[in-house]
């Protein structure tokens, strides 16, 4: 039997995802345990732990990402927006994924772009409409994901920008 082929296109569209949330942090170490509010995006595939060569080999081929494991769940990600714009995009756009999960990709690469853009930015200082075409981005991208969860934040991310 021939060896199969490693494609990690096949093995996105089945166990990866590609996130954007709005997130709300707070520095409890810092006096008044300030909170931040910011958007982060990341590319994510799981696999269960006894599968974690997969992820390896995926993080080996991307030369970026992180592999965590926890219970019976691997995970490998790539957070660093820099690594996502300048690698993630650049190879699904050559490695085509299928259906949804590349309609999922192309609304995502929209906020890549933005978030790239604006990195090290504080969100007040950000053009009004990129943040109101985040939020849009967000909520369109909800039905093309298995489990799309509710925003906790995506409130407070309006109050950013009062017109969308």
């Amino acid at each position: 039997m021939a060896k199969e082929k490693f494609n990690i296109p096949t093995i996105v569209n089945n166990d990866g995802c590609f996130d954007l949330q709005f997130r709300k942090d707070t520095r409890h170490e810092r006096t008044n345990s300030p909170t931040y509010y910011r958007w982060k995006t990341q590319f994510v595939v799981t696999a269960n732990k006894n599968e974690i060569k997969t992820l390896q080999k995926i993080k080996k081929i991307l030369g970026c990402g992180e592999i965590s494991v926890s219970k019976d769940q691997a995970r490998f990600s790539v957070q660093k927006i820099a690594d996502v714009a300048q690698i993630i995009v650049p190879f699904f756009k050559k490695n085509v994924l299928a259906n949804k999960k590349k309609s999922d990709f192309n609304l995502w690469t929209k906020a890549v772009e933005i978030l790239y853009k604006n990195k090290g930015k504080n969100l007040a200082e950000w053009k009004k409409n990129e943040v109101c075409m985040l939020m849009e981005i967000h909520k369109s991208s909800a039905k093309y994901k298995n489990n799309p969860r509710t925003p906790k934040w995506l409130e407070m991310a309006k109050a950013f920008s009062k017109n969308c």
